[in-house]
C-alpha cells in the first residue's frame, strides 16, 4: 500500500481539524500546542472522540469529532496521562531502587562480594545466558561515568575488572537486572519474593511489566488506556482472593499495573502519599474515562484499594 498523506503546516493541520473534522477549538492556541507536541502524539488522545473508530467496507474510518468536542477536553486528557505517566515511575524508582538493593544483599550474602563472577553462582542462567549477562555487566560497568565508579576504578581496578554487587547492581540496566534475578538460586528468589508477599512466578513477570511501564513512561507514550503488551500475572484465587472479590483486577489494564505499585509500594515505602497523589489525579477523570483504565464500577470496593480510599475520603473531609 502506498503511503499518500501529505506534509502538512501546523496551520494546515489546525484547519483540518477545525474546518473538516468539526473540533471546537481557538486556532491559535490549538496551533500552539501543535508545535508544542505534534500532531501524531495528540492523536492518541483524540481517537476516543471520533464519531467512528470502525472501518466501514472500503477500509475508512468517519474522522470527523463528535459534535461539541472541544480541544481543551482533549489536551486535559494528555496533561493528566503526563501526570499518570510521572507519578508510575515515582512508584516504579522506589520499587526498583529497593529490589535491586535486596538482590545485592542475598547474592553478596551467600556468594560474596563478586559471586556474580563464577557463572556456579547463577545457577539458572546456562552458558549462552551467562556469558551475555557478563558481557553486558561490563558494557555498563566501563560507559559509566559516576564518581562511585571512577573511585573504584582508581582505587581497585589493577586487580579488579568488576565491582562487587552493590557497586554494579546499580549500574545494571534494568533488563540486566532481570537476567540477575533469573539466575540467582531458587533460596534466594524465594526469599526475596517472600519478602514482597508474592510466589517467584508473580514477581518475575511483575518486574517484566514494570519494566515495560517504566519504558513507556521514559519515552512519552501513552499510558492511561492502553494495554502495555506484557501481561503481569495476577495471584491465584485460592490464596489471594482479595484480588478477585468483590472486584476483580485485569491484568491487561492500567489499572492492574497501578495496583501492583500499591501493593508493592505497601511493602517497600508504607508511609508514601503515592495513593493520595492517584486519587486526587483520577477525581480529574469522568466514569467513561476511568473505566477505559479499568478502574470500571466498584473498584474502590476492592480489598487492594478500599482502605486506602477510605482514609484518603477521611482526609479530604477534615479540611
Amino acid at each position: 500500500m502506498e503511503y499518500e498523506k501529505p506534509w502538512l503546516s501546523y496551520e494546515q493541520q489546525a484547519d483540518l481539524l477545525i474546518d473538516e473534522r468539526g473540533l471546537s477549538a481557538n486556532r491559535e492556541n490549538l496551533i500552539r500546542h501543535l508545535q508544542e507536541v505534534g500532531y501524531y502524539r495528540l492523536s492518541g488522545y483524540w481517537y476516543i472522540f471520533k464519531r467512528s473508530n470502525i472501518s466501514d467496507s472500503k477500509g475508512t474510518h468517519d474522522e470527523r469529532f463528535i459534535e461539541g468536542t472541544t480541544f481543551d477536553e482533549i489536551w486535559s486528557l494528555y496533561t493528566f496521562d503526563r501526570q499518570l505517566r510521572l507519578l508510575a515511575l515515582d512508584a516504579i524508582e522506589r520499587i526498583e531502587v529497593y529490589f535491586r538493593s535486596q538482590l545485592a544483599y542475598e547474592l553478596a550474602k551467600e556468594t560474596g562480594p563478586f559471586g556474580y563472577l563464577e557463572p556456579e553462582n547463577l545457577p539458572r542462567l546456562d552458558e549462552e545466558e551467562y556469558s551475555e549477562f557478563l558481557e553486558r555487566c561490563e558494557t555498563q560497568y566501563l560507559r559509566s561515568s559516576e564518581p562511585f565508579v571512577r573511585h573504584f576504578k582508581e582505587k581497585y581496578g589493577d586487580s579488579k575488572e568488576l565491582p562487587p554487587y552493590w557497586i554494579m547492581v546499580n549500574l545494571m540496566e534494568f533488563g540486566t537486572m532481570l537476567r540477575l534475578y533469573k539466575g540467582a538460586s531458587p533460596e534466594i528468589r524465594n526469599e526475596l519474593a517472600g519478602k514482597l508477599g508474592v510466589t517467584t512466578r508473580v514477581l518475575k513477570s511483575w518486574l517484566v511489566a514494570l519494566n515495560t511501564t517504566r519504558n513507556i513512561c521514559a519515552h512519552h507514550a501513552r499510558l492511561w488506556n492502553k494495554g502495555i503488551g506484557t501481561r503481569p500475572v495476577i495471584p491465584t484465587k485460592a490464596k489471594n482472593p482479595e484480588w478477585y472479590e468483590p472486584f476483580q483486577i485485569r491484568a491487561d489494564r492500567t489499572c492492574g499495573i497501578l495496583t501492583i505499585l500499591s501493593y508493592l509500594l505497601e511493602r517497600v515505602a508504607p508511609d508514601t502519599s503515592w495513593r493520595s497523589k492517584l486519587f486526587s489525579l483520577l477525581e480529574t477523570r469522568s466514569a467513561d474515562e476511568l473505566n477505559r483504565m479499568g478502574f470500571t464500577d466498584g473498584w474502590k470496593e476492592s480489598p487492594l484499594w478500599k482502605s486506602w480510599v477510605e482514609q484518603y475520603d477521611s482526609g479530604k473531609s477534615a479540611v
